[in-house]
């Protein structure tokens, strides 16, 4: 240790500040959380209903929602400090891990496989995933569906460079897949039960090639400044999912009034979709390594890595 640094040491005991004074000042000081989030699952009907703002006014603490098209861009906000909390499928936090990101893995939401499917438009010769082959696929980089795409072809006996992955943003792909300049897309939804309601095909589900979660993170910084409030933000939040799951009508109600979406699209898509919020146990890590590994193997991230070391518990009630 520097003389530097115990000096200041010093300093800090004479006038009687610990580390537990100072974690304290720094909670108490919190004025606004940012969170990260997308048009999908529940998330913009909780913005929508003000349960988030309700459930931390008495702190002092008012809320922030930044919203993004997909994970990727939602982690490197993570990463930077400009959020502090947000929501992804599970492959983003695969990259951000491998690229050194400031984050952790504070719950887990288990998916029902329904919500994410690779699709073709209605005259496609495309019948199923073998018949990829050559074909021109559309996917968002560093997505979940990046991850149920390599699934379905490594099920179906392809390797990744037996087809032409083309990537896009949901935006961009939506004009791709309905102008023909791409010959299937993989996507999640409510773009999925969008594209459904144009007459899209689903050739697989992601549950046909493997078990997929999505995913609560923190930036670890902010996590390990503010534990009781992410605590108390997952906990509202899964309070909001275990509501979602008993009053699905309500809540297609409010996912439409909050993004405008299509009605029955959004009917279609929280009808089959998995409500539930959990903290990470061994099951999820192991299943989150395979993703890991997967990249790994086929050169998308550099080095190998341990999910478990960004992994942060909660414990519900505590």
């Amino acid at each position: 240790m520097s003389s530097l640094r115990v000096f200041a040491g010093a300093i800090l005991v004479a006038l009687g500040v610990t580390a537990a004074t100072l974690a304290s000042s720094s909670a108490a000081e919190l004025k606004e959380v940012r969170v990260g989030f997308q048009k999908a699952n529940i998330f913009p009907a909780v913005k929508q209903r003000q349960t988030l703002e309700n459930a931390l006014k008495g702190r002092g603490v008012t809320v922030r929602w930044v919203e993004f098209q997909f994970g990727p861009p939602l982690l490197e906000a993570l990463n930077t400090g400009n959020i502090d909390f947000g929501y992804t499928g599970d492959a983003p936090p695969i990259f951000a891990q491998a690229a050194a990101a400031n984050l952790l893995y504070v719950a887990a939401l288990p998916a029902s496989g329904q919500n994410e499917a690779l699709i073709v438009t209605e005259n496609s010769p495309i019948r199923s995933v073998g018949d990829l082959k050559g074909k021109r696929v559309g996917v968002a980089k560093g997505s979940s569906p990046h991850n149920t795409l390599l699934a379905l072809l490594e099920k179906a006996g392809l390797s990744f460079t037996d087809i032409t992955p083309v990537y896009l943003a949901p935006a961009d792909a939506t004009a791709a897949f309905s102008g023909g300049s791409i010959d299937a897309w993989v996507i999640w939804d409510p773009y999925l039960a969008l594209a459904e309601g144009n007459k899209a095909r689903v050739v697989a589900w992601a549950r046909d090639g493997h078990r997929s979660n999505s995913f609560f993170l923190a930036n670890r910084d902010f996590t390990r400044a503010h534990a009781d409030l992410v605590t108390q933000i997952i906990e509202t939040f899964a309070a909001e999912v275990k509501w979602g799951d008993a009053n699905r009508v309500e809540v297609v109600t409010a996912l439409h009034e909050a993004t405008g979406f299509n009605q029955d699209a959004l009917s279609r898509a929280i009808g089959r979709s998995a409500f539930s919020v959990v903290p990470l146990n061994d099951t999820i890590v192991a299943n989150q390594q395979k993703v890991a590994d997967r990249f790994h193997k086929l050169g998308l991230i550099p080095t190998p890595i341990v999910v478990k070391d960004i992994v942060w518990i909660w414990n519900p009630g505590s």
